[in-house]
């Protein structure tokens, strides 16, 4: 199978395309007409088997996690999905694998409303870029910068979870219960927050998608806006299976820096907490910290002492 009976194959009408896609795939570019008076926001993410999920990971998760850790981008900006471009390095084309990767990739991608528009295909390690593409109001992108003194510090849904899982994952352990298989499901197929980050448009100051490690991206908007935070590791949300499954020692340290979460931390002036919570509808916002004048970001436990940890962020490099 050539590179272009492969694509007519799995990914030519793999989805619908909005109105703003003038021309999709087939030609050498696409072709998109920005929405009036809209920006568009544009992110690229890349996962390499074995750097970014095991090499055992089944293909219709790989397709699921390379389209929604860009989404996850999208949602951290307020922006709205349109579309995204794929490109795909296979050692093999194998029907079997591209079949269930391309189901994986539109389960991902019907819910959210982007279309695929385009991309590349080529032989070599198998690894995947994504570049999504999204649209907001001037002026209405969460960024990294807006946090104030004073804000608090709130993350969507629960944290550590999908750390958890890859780290029975990695010493050899089958899921056994349903717990295990949700922890397993919140790893492989990471719910992208792009509901949330439109609600919280002009509700929340600042925003950074949780892919690294919460300790490590909040420290990224600490760094963008001139400021620092402190945490409080008693408040950090977690889910029943991470509390059954976890043991007490790891859990601040899978928490605060396994990463993979892909839940929003947003800064949030107290005054708009309420507001904040209802417009993120039966998703869980949880205030875990206060952002302060003193660079950095500092740790304390339930009584209010300082308290260190091992590690800060997954690093790439």
């Amino acid at each position: 199978m050539d590179e272009f009976a492969l694509i007519r194959r799995h990914f030519a009408a793999l989805t619908g395309a909005p109105r703003e896609v003038v021309l999709g795939v087939g030609d050498d570019c696409a072709l998109l007409q920005p929405p009036p008076g809209e920006q568009l926001a544009v992110t690229s993410d890349t996962l390499i088997a074995g750097r970014h999920f095991p090499d055992q990971t089944a293909p219709a998760d790989i397709g699921w996690k390379a389209l929604a850790v860009n989404l996850s981008d999208l949602a951290a900006m307020g922006a709205r999905p349109l579309a995204f471009t794929l490109a795909l390095t296979l050692p093999q084309a194998d029907d079997a694998w591209l079949a269930a990767f391309a189901q994986g990739l539109r389960a991902c991608a019907e819910p959210s409303g982007a279309a695929l528009i385009g991309g590349d295909t080529t032989r070599g390690p198998l690894s995947i870029t994504i570049t999504a593409i999204g649209a907001l109001p001037p002026g209405g992108a969460l960024l990294r910068a807006g946090a104030g003194i004073g804000d608090l510090v709130c993350v969507t849904g629960t944290l550590g979870d999908a750390a958890l899982a890859l780290q029975q994952w990695q010493a050899g352990r089958v899921p056994a219960d349903d717990a295990e298989h949700w922890l397993r499901a919140r790893l492989d197929r990471p719910t992208p927050r792009h509901a949330a980050g439109l609600a919280l448009r002009g509700l929340a100051r600042a925003a950074i998608d949780v892919s690294d490690g919460l300790l490590g991206d909040l420290g990224h908007i600490c760094s963008a806006s001139g400021a620092g935070a402190e945490l409080d590791l008693s408040a950090l949300p977690m889910s029943e299976a991470f509390r059954r499954r976890a043991p007490a020692a790891q859990r601040a340290g899978l928490q605060l820096t396994g990463g993979d979460d892909y839940e929003l931390c947003v800064c949030v002036p107290p005054a708009r907490l309420d507001d904040a919570r209802r417009a993120c509808g039966p998703l869980p916002l949880t205030p875990v910290g206060r952002i302060v004048a003193e660079a950095g970001v500092r740790l304390r436990d339930a009584h209010g002492a300082i308290v260190e940890v091992s590690s800060h962020a997954y690093r790439h490099f």
